[in-house]
């Protein structure tokens, strides 16, 4: 089991504006986290305990609360997801789409989902018949049949989007869990094979975090949101992608715009 118990990390629903890199503006997480795709919501709705189980959704004020009652994962009217202790917020899915359902798909996928269309999305819909559970220690995972975890709140699979950030204790992974990209508690955004590190941002101010920016540009910025590095790309829209082969990339449509080069290494 995935254990939180020493992370403190706070939902940026708003970041404020001022810290600049390569002209661009830091801008407040306010889109889904991956690209919208088609799917189906099914039908059931989950009884408010611990577990959101497969094939069970959350509609507008429905949750799953933690087991010691401490910890609330809400689906709220305004199409956020959230994590709540008590009125504090921890996490959320920063999605915005009124309306919008939380969905534990069959396939293993956990999805706010607006309409017929996927908002964000865990990208775990590998592993049939998972299910999410908020847990005592204030984390979010998704277990597979097996009781392994695949996912939990402080892990992005895949792919950073647009209006997304990266604190510490969070970090991506590659789909095929071989590269993972940490933003390490003293500023510094790492991307590294099981131990060994490929590339870094070189950065060092404590509490600094990672932003993929909506006008298409990847900034470290310290605490005080002061841009200590960024990619200097400017397409609108893009993403940040960690790819299989251990590139980790920012993608525009089908064009790679920014790139660390580590493919196969």
């Amino acid at each position: 089991m995935i254990s939180t118990k020493s992370a403190r990390t706070k939902v940026f629903a708003t970041l404020a504006a001022g810290a600049a890199a390569a002209g661009a503006t830091l801008l407040a997480p306010v889109a889904a986290q991956a690209a919208p795709t088609a799917t189906t919501a099914p039908a059931a709705v989950a009884a408010a305990s611990d577990t959101l189980k497969p094939g069970m959704k959350l509609k507008a004020g429905q949750y799953i609360l933690s087991k010691n009652k401490q910890f609330k994962f809400i689906m709220q009217g305004d199409g956020n997801a959230v994590l709540y202790k008590g009125k504090t917020a921890l996490w959320s899915t920063a999605t915005n789409r009124k309306a919008s359902v939380l969905v534990m798909q069959k396939n293993g996928d956990l999805q706010v989902v607006s309409g017929k269309t996927a908002v964000w999305r865990s990208n775990t819909g590998t592993s049939a018949n998972a299910r999410l559970v908020v847990q005592n220690d204030n984390n979010l995972v998704i277990y597979n049949t097996r009781n392994k975890p695949n996912w939990s709140r402080y892990m992005v699979v895949g792919t950073l989007g647009a209006n997304r950030v990266l604190k510490h204790p969070e970090y991506m992974t590659s789909v095929n869990r071989t590269y993972r990209v940490y933003m390490q508690g003293d500023g510094n955004l790492v991307l590294v094979k099981g131990k060994t590190p490929l590339w870094s941002t070189k950065t060092q101010s404590k509490g600094a975090f990672a932003a993929m920016q909506a006008d298409g540009n990847l900034v470290v910025y310290s605490a005080a949101k002061k841009a200590l590095w960024s990619s200097k790309t400017n397409r609108k829209g893009s993403v940040l992608v960690l790819q299989n082969s251990g590139d980790l990339q920012i993608i525009n449509g089908r064009s790679v715009v920014w790139r660390t080069n580590t493919a196969g290494r």
